[in-house]
């Protein structure tokens, strides 16, 4: 017995020891992938939690309040809106510290980047707490993630803009013969892509036996768009390039894919409904991939030039500098850094995080209703369908007002 509890102590001190280890090696540029590491393992715990929580939960008295024990798919939900509740008060809790943080000396620059044993303890302890917390709480928070996580998905759209207007940049400056074809090829593929998952949603979402009115208007708006995408981006006034144009396409095209497939599976006009839980598996993989690089970029490129949410008058990161330099700075240097100005704003890095958890939530719950009248789960319904149908109409804009506010504004910098 004595030996088993000295075998416990070491390897708590050797664990202890690790974890200090690797958190005084977190410096002030790998800072950025310390809170990716982080969110990506609330992550990997929401998904735990999903599936092996629910035995626990049920036991739980102030959870489990119901006259008739819910289905386990409900406390599987339960379990992942409350790690993703500690995740998004853990992120707002830092961005809201970090309003106003202008230059390095401020002393909440250093609690940015430094104290990540605190922090870890601190997010662990939010997450914990999470659980002792009434369902309505949990309730109330489901139903604000619908939104955030729709904001979310206009961050991301932000950021593709971002990517693809910089992508076509780079290669038109190559001013070669080989690289416009390539732009030419690219952009082709992305409107066969386009046109041929335009035909896919009218197959399956506009039944002949049904009034499917909704469907084929929503469809034959994301058609309308590409249109008038390509028309506004051909325009001599403009003088944009078609990449941008079909990327976009295709990504509006896929939110109303999206959205089309949450809809109520007892809805005839949901012709995916038979295959409903092979399309959701797919979907979420693709999902949790597409927030956790979306949320790396994010981290990488924030409050850089070119970031359209960067806030006016930041300072730019776009300095070429790499995120985990290989050459050691001096206590000299650093100390002439004290006074320089922050490279991105700390308030909406932390900002991008809370909505992403959100997002990520919502994704591992199906878009679903965690508390109902008789404590049991409620699949996939109309409030998720809007929240993408119109997250692709704000893409739009978002797309359409990129290329003109340069004109209108010739005197701001996009």
């Amino acid at each position: 017995m004595f030996a088993a509890s000295c075998l416990a102590s070491c390897c708590a001190a050797c664990a202890c020891d690790a974890c200090r280890t690797v958190v005084s090696g977190i410096s002030r540029r790998s800072a950025r992938i310390a809170y990716c590491g982080l969110f990506a393992l609330s992550l990997i715990v929401s998904w735990i939690l999903r599936e092996v929580a629910a035995p626990l939960m049920e036991k739980i008295p102030w959870i489990n309040h119901f006259a008739q024990t819910p289905d386990r798919e409900w406390f599987q939900t339960d379990a992942v809106l409350r790690v993703s509740l500690g995740n998004f008060l853990f992120f707002t809790i830092l961005a809201l510290m970090m309003v106003g943080v202008k230059n390095q000396k401020d002393p909440r620059d250093g609690l940015h980047h430094g104290g990540w044993m605190m922090k870890i303890i601190c997010w662990c302890l939010l997450v914990i707490f999470m659980f002792f917390l009434p369902n309505e709480i949990v309730s109330f928070y489901e139903t604000i993630s619908k939104f955030g996580a729709g904001f979310f998905l206009l961050v991301q759209v932000v950021l593709l803009l971002d990517f693809v207007h910089g992508w076509n940049d780079k290669w038109v400056r190559y001013d070669e013969q080989f690289w416009y074809f390539a732009l030419l090829v690219v952009s082709l593929v992305c409107y066969i892509a386009t046109f041929g998952l335009s035909g896919v949603l009218f197959y399956f979402f506009t039944s002949s036996d049904h009034d499917c009115g909704l469907n084929t208007f929503f469809i034959v708006v994301n058609l309308i768009f590409v249109v008038v995408f390509a028309i506004v981006t051909l325009h001599p006034a403009v003088s944009g390039s078609i990449l941008p144009a079909s990327v976009i396409s295709l990504y509006c095209m896929y939110l109303c894919y999206s959205g089309l497939s949450s809809e109520p599976r007892d809805y005839e006009c949901n012709g995916l409904h038979k295959h409903s839980k092979a399309v959701s598996t797919g979907t979420l993989t693709v999902g949790l991939l597409t927030t956790v690089l979306s949320v790396v970029y994010s981290a990488v490129r924030a409050g850089s030039s070119t970031t359209l949410l960067s806030p006016p008058g930041s300072p730019r990161a776009g300095s070429g500098k790499p995120l985990l330099p290989l050459d050691k700075v001096d206590e000299h240097e650093e100390k002439e850094k004290a006074n320089r100005p922050v490279t991105y704003s700390y308030a909406f890095f932390h900002i991008i995080f809370s909505l992403a958890s959100m997002y990520s939530a919502m994704l591992l719950t199906g878009w679903s209703t965690s508390v109902g009248e008789s404590g049991k789960l409620v699949d996939v319904g109309w409030a998720s369908v809007w929240v993408r149908i119109i997250t692709g109409w704000g893409t739009a804009g978002l797309f359409i007002w990129s290329l003109v506010a340069p004109l209108l504004f010739p005197d701001r910098e996009f």
